[in-house]
Parts: structure tokens; sequence; C-alpha cells
């Protein structure tokens, strides 16, 4: 071959001749799409959750050791959020186009909750005036409430394929993905806190995993009265196994919390995290968008670039992965009373 040819095309080293290795490459990505959502979900759930309980606290030490214990976290966690769109867009482009279309004033009312979120814990440490800390402090607690509920809103009209923004169905979603949070804030805060103030935030997981698990029993039952069409979906033994699951799960936690294993805790409220975006995926499948009708394989991209994105994501999410064991490791144990907030 001459020294100035052209190397030889991609389609020569067959990634366009089929899937790569002969996978399942939609059915893969699929259910990666919607692991980068149970991803976010969790780990920023815990953040969101400690704004929450960020509200029952009146003590400005107090506060300064929720705020430290998600400082060195949540903008790496917010990370998940990025991938899970970039995912989406990569393999799914027509799902991406028309879902944030139909949602869009929903996407900027999550991003405006989650900027208000990451803005208000480093306006609260510009000033110590009582005023300016109390009103950046309600702040903080309502992006970390907006952000989850608009999220749960977002997912449930996914599922439902509503074009309306509001619906009953998906505030309920909404609510139950706040309690959510609130169950993974409490056991969060069980690893990061002491003394009394660990007693304190840890007592909300309880009530809070209660009002999840009823919420989810009342979807449930919305949708079997008011969907026909779900109900062989919703009553399959894959969704059925997935409610039991998080019953089960419910009760590792509680016992969890009490016994103060919140190691055990926290993971029990990743699988609830994980169990409930499982949940919708189920129910959506085989379909990736219920209002165009849109099939997985109708809605993946071409064989190439498929294969290349699969090679790429093998190579670069271990190197996530990575990056957040070792975040996590770095800054594993309590916060001391008297520590500062590093939002950066």
């Amino acid at each position: 071959m001459p020294a100035f040819a052209s190397p030889l095309p991609l389609q020569t080293y067959g990634l366009a001749d089929g899937p790569l290795f002969g996978l399942p490459l939609p059915e893969i990505w699929f259910g990666l799409v919607f692991f980068m959502l149970g991803t976010f979900l969790f780990l920023d759930g815990f953040d969101f959750g400690v704004g929450a309980i960020f509200a029952t606290r009146d003590d400005e030490e107090e506060r300064e050791q929720l705020l430290s214990a998600i400082g060195p976290f949540w903008d790496g966690n917010e990370v998940w959020l990025v991938v899970f769109g970039g995912a989406l867009f990569a393999a799914f482009p027509s799902v991406y186009a028309d879902l944030f279309s139909r949602n869009y004033l929903l996407m900027f009312a999550i991003l405006g909750a989650l900027i208000l979120r990451g803005l208000a814990p480093e306006m609260y440490e510009q000033r110590h005036d009582e005023a300016w800390q109390r009103w950046w402090g309600r702040a903080f607690v309502a992006g970390s409430v907006l952000a989850p509920f608009f999220l749960g809103v977002f997912a449930a009209n996914w599922l439902l394929g509503a074009t309306t923004i509001l619906s009953v169905a998906s505030v309920v979603v909404g609510v139950a993905v706040v309690a959510l949070t609130v169950v993974s804030g409490a056991a969060f805060l069980g690893l990061k806190t002491r003394g009394s103030l660990r007693g304190e935030t840890a007592r909300y997981g309880t009530p809070a995993l209660a009002a999840y698990l009823g919420l989810v029993v009342v979807a449930v039952a919305y949708l079997l009265v008011t969907r026909p069409g779900m109900r062989p979906a919703l009553l399959a033994p894959a969704s059925l196994g997935l409610v039991g699951l998080s019953a089960l799960l419910g009760v590792a936690y509680v016992a969890a919390m009490r016994r103060e294993r919140y190691v055990l805790a926290l993971a029990a409220a990743a699988g609830l995290t994980y169990g409930l975006v499982t949940l919708v995926a189920a129910l959506l499948y085989p379909l990736v968008d219920p209002v165009t009708g849109l099939t997985l394989s109708a809605g993946i991209v071409s064989t190439l670039p498929l294969n290349l994105m699969s090679i790429a994501s093998a190579l670069l999410l271990p190197l996530i992965f990575v990056y957040f064991a070792v975040l996590y490791s770095t800054f594993r144990g309590p916060v001391e009373a008297g520590e500062s907030y590093a939002g950066d």
C-alpha cells in the first residue's frame, strides 16, 4: 500500500456489519440509560435528602455540619445527570429530542432547582448575617426539595407518555421521590454526623420510608384504575417482584437504622432507588417513548455509531467509577463540629 493511502474504513473491521460481539446492544443501552438515571437519583438523592433535613435544624453549628457533609460530593454526583442526558442523546436521539421538547418547561424547572440548590450554600457562607443566612437557607431547602420532585414528575411523564407537565400520577411520583431522598439522606447523615445530631437526623428516615412506600402503592393503584392498558405490565411477575423487593428493603432499612448500621441502611436506600427506576424501565419496555410508540430497535442509532459508543463506554465508565471510589474514600468518615462547608 502506498505511504499516502488512507487507512481502511471502519466498515472493514466489521463495526458496521452487526452488533459488537453479537450483543443485544439496544437492550444494553436501554438498561444503561436507566442505570445512569438511578445512579444520579441515589448519589445526588442523599444530597437532596440532607437539604430537606436541613430545614429541621435551627442551630448554626448543626447546619454547618450538614452543609459540610455534602460539600465534597454534590457537584461530583451531578455528573451522573449529565451522563444520563448524554447517553440518552447518543443512543436514542429521537427519543431525547421528542421527550425533552415535550417537557422543556419541566427541564428548565429542574435546572433552576439544581442551580438554586448549588448556589444557596455558597451564598449562605458569604455573610453571617441572620436574615441573609435565613433567606439562603430556605433557598437551599427549596432547591433540594424541588429538584427531586420535578425529576419524579419527569420520570412519570416519560412512563405515561404525558403531554401535560403535571398530572395526579406525576405529582404522586414526584412527592414519592422527595420522600425517597429523605430516606437516603437520613442514612447518609448517620455516617457523616455524631452524637445527638446523628440521632435527631436519623429519625426522619423511617417516616420518610413509610411515606415513600405508601405513595408507591397509591401510584400503582391509581394506574391500575385509570390506565387499563398498563394492567398486564403492572401485574406482571417482574413488576410485582420489584414492589415486593421494595417492601423487603424497607424492612431491612428500618432494622439497620435502629441498630445504627448506617452503611447497610444506605445500601437498602440504594436498592429502593434502583428498584424504582427499574420498575419504570420495566413498565416502558419494549417501548422507549410511549407517545410516539417508538420501540428500542426503532429508536436506537445505527450499528456503526452504536458499536463505537459501546467501545468508548467500556473504556470510560470504569474511569468514572474509579473517580467516585477515590472521592468517597478520601472524604469518608463523619464531619467534625466547626468544620466548614467546601463546595468546590
